[in-house]
């Protein structure tokens, strides 16, 4: 990279609005690709199965596609889509880094589904691990409680089957991409002049 395409500073102290702008110039392309990312990280989801009748990228894949067959709007099933893609990272709290990754391009509800689907799903199996299938009660009254119990009921509890004629993944790619292009919410957004955009 050429050295006059680059900041200057060598601490942020030393920051220049100059040097910002850079960084900035850099960070709009690469902000808009970041559902390619995103993509390519589901992707290390295929052939991991950790004992399942799917793989876990069949798993999402089954997931979003009964949210869009029963006509979620899209941002539903991006997020069903992408709801377990923090299974490689977190083995311990895989939806609270789905959730993160998700937070600045959905709804409010959308995001706490997400992060409170591991505990909701508990609900189907929890019992026979010798943990609390009822953990989810904590949350009763939530605005959101009835919107994730139905997420896990219609969609994330059922999508376990082989012979589920499952869309594939460049059937949802074009609804990442759109969504990721552009935040809802975030700490860089600006009104006038956003790193997201131009």
């Amino acid at each position: 990279m050429d050295q006059d395409s680059r900041a200057r500073f060598r601490a942020m102290t030393e920051g220049t609005a100059e040097d910002w702008a850079i960084i900035a110039s850099h960070a709009i392309p690469f902000n808009r690709q970041g559902g390619k990312r995103v993509l390519d990280h589901l992707l290390l989801l295929k052939d991991d199965h950790g004992g399942f009748p799917v793989d876990r990228l069949t798993h999402c894949l089954q997931t979003a596609t009964r949210a869009h067959r029963d006509g979620r709007p899209e941002d539903y099933v991006v997020m069903a889509l992408l709801h377990d893609i923090g299974d490689t990272l977190g083995a311990y709290n895989h939806p609270d880094i789905a959730a993160a990754i998700l937070k600045p391009f959905v709804s409010e509800e959308l995001h706490w589904i997400c992060e409170k689907h591991g505990i909701f799903q508990g609900y189907f199996f929890f019992e026979h691990l010798g943990l609390d299938r009822d953990m989810r009660e904590q949350f009763r009254g939530h605005p959101h409680f009835e919107a994730c119990a139905e997420f896990c009921e219609k969609y994330d509890q059922t999508a376990f089957d082989p012979a589920y004629d499952t869309a594939p993944l460049d059937f949802f790619a074009p609804m990442v991409m759109r969504m990721f292009e552009f935040p809802r919410r975030s700490i860089y957004l600006r009104s006038e002049a956003p790193l997201a955009a131009e």
